[in-house]
């Protein structure tokens, strides 16, 4: 039993206001950097996919490369000061080849690169020994829409010969717009920052006045972010700016490996301790 002071009373309005949205059909987003895939947290993610709580993610380019590593090799994160100095450092070939031929391949196909990410992993079973621990093969199997937000030269496949551009590009804007679409729909819904201090605040921001732009008022939206460290981008374009028409913002700062877990279990309690209601 948590105390029912300060960041718990936080805590818990965000557990509610994400029950309240799924009970009513609402949904919830999450925006994530690669830090928490990097600390073991796609089992809790993966977890509340399935039990449709999260219904749609939206990562930086950097989690794909975790993701796909996870579901290749069963572990992933390279030690940057040990590779860096040498020239080394994000030349793994498998990584860069693989995802770049994937991301493509999607795109001649018409498809975000987070929809290529996992359509290439569900494909190729024997590839991917250990796929069970891939967001994007999970979301892939579960029909759930995974997008991809890519910044040009922040991620180690955009070192590689097989990058392609107009792919990488192209990918990423259809998987703005998807995400667009999505968060047109989320009155009534919960947008979570997890761990992102630049990129997905700013991607968040953009899908909102566009949402509000095409008619979509977004009056009743509770956003959250969840860092170690408040940021300005964060705290500015997910929890002030958006809800300032009308919602709730809401931060909550820790450890990924720690909050997280401890925001998914109460939201899991309190989803069960409703059914019984």
């Amino acid at each position: 039993m948590l105390p029912d002071f300060l960041a718990v009373k936080t805590l818990r309005r965000v557990v509610q206001a994400i029950v309240r949205a799924r009970k009513k059909g609402k949904p919830v987003i999450l925006g994530m950097g690669a830090h928490p895939t990097k600390v073991g947290l796609n089992p809790i993610l993966i977890d509340l996919l399935k039990r449709q709580i999260i219904t749609t993610v939206a990562v930086n380019g950097a989690v794909i490369i975790h993701d796909f590593e996870l579901a290749y090799l069963g572990h992933t994160s390279e030690e940057v000061d040990a590779e860096i100095d040498s020239g080394r450092f994000g030349m793994a070939e498998d990584t860069g080849k693989i995802l770049n031929t994937a991301i493509a391949e999607g795109w001649n196909a018409g498809l975000g690169i987070g929809e290529s990410i996992g359509r290439y992993i569900t494909k190729h079973p024997r590839q991917f020994p250990y796929r069970q621990m891939s967001l994007f093969a999970t979301g892939s199997k579960l029909g759930i829409p995974m997008t991809v937000h890519v910044a040009m030269g922040t991620d180690i496949i955009h070192m590689h010969p097989s990058a392609d551009g107009a792919a990488i590009g192209g990918g990423s804007l259809i998987d703005f717009r998807k995400l667009v679409s999505l968060v047109s729909h989320m009155e009534g819904g919960v947008y979570i920052n997890l761990g992102s201090a630049v990129l997905l605040p700013e991607v968040f921001l953009k899908t909102v006045t566009l949402s509000r732009n095409l008619g979509k008022a977004l009056k009743n939206i509770t956003t959250v972010n969840m860092d170690f460290l408040p940021h300005y981008r964060p705290m500015t374009n997910v929890v002030k700016r958006p809800t300032q028409k009308g919602g709730h913002g809401y931060s909550l700062t820790g450890h990924h490996e720690i909050m997280f877990p401890l925001l998914a279990a109460a939201i899991i309690e309190e989803m069960n301790d409703s059914k019984l209601k």
